[in-house]
């Protein structure tokens, strides 16, 4: 299988499936759980105590509705549930990363959908620009966090693999750092 076919393929997640990684020597376990209203009960109570939670959500997503329930917005449901991920009682220690991907399609799609036009996000002033549609969202997003900890966010392109190695990298260090200070190193 060519490396684009697997990078562009789209599989809806059922259920909790783990991968572990190696960068730099360091082995992350990755924890892919179904985004799905009814995939939530299955996973939110698993991750006491976790390093770091990844929330991807796409931005290309702010004007199209969910599989599962045709009257809600995708990129709404998408911030009610980082609302509910991010301030859980299970991941208060855990550092939040924010993935805001498909942006290749959010700056096609801004061009030709107005964000304004969609209602949940009727009070967007930015008109066609890629750029003020991306710092929406991620003040959006911003709002959310509740706690004390830093927002860490990227706009991010899962089908181009430089973009996801350098997110990742930041990630990694995010996460180290991370770790070093909550166990007193820094």
């Amino acid at each position: 299988v060519a490396i684009n076919h697997m990078l562009t393929a789209r599989v809806r997640t059922s259920g909790i499936v783990t991968e572990s990684y190696v960068i730099d020597g360091n082995t992350f376990e990755m924890y892919d759980v179904g985004g799905q209203r009814n995939e939530r009960k299955k996973w939110i109570h698993c991750f006491d105590n976790v390093t770091a939670v990844i929330f991807v959500g796409a931005i290309s997503e702010y004007n199209q509705k969910l599989f599962e329930d045709t009257s809600t917005n995708r990129m709404k449901e998408a911030l009610d549930l980082y609302d509910e991920v991010s301030n859980n009682r299970y991941f208060e220690k855990s550092s939040m990363l924010l993935f805001l991907n498909k942006k290749d399609l959010f700056e096609e799609k801004i061009a030709k959908v107005p964000i304004q036009d969609t209602p949940d996000f009727a009070d967007y002033t930015g008109g066609a620009d890629y750029k003020a549609g991306c710092d929406y969202f991620i003040e959006k997003f911003r709002q959310l966090n509740k706690t004390d900890r830093e927002f860490y966010y990227h706009l991010t392109c899962a089908t181009d693999t430089s973009n996801v190695k350098m997110v990742f990298n930041t990630c990694k260090d995010i996460i180290l750092k991370n770790n070093l200070k909550d166990s007193g190193f820094l």
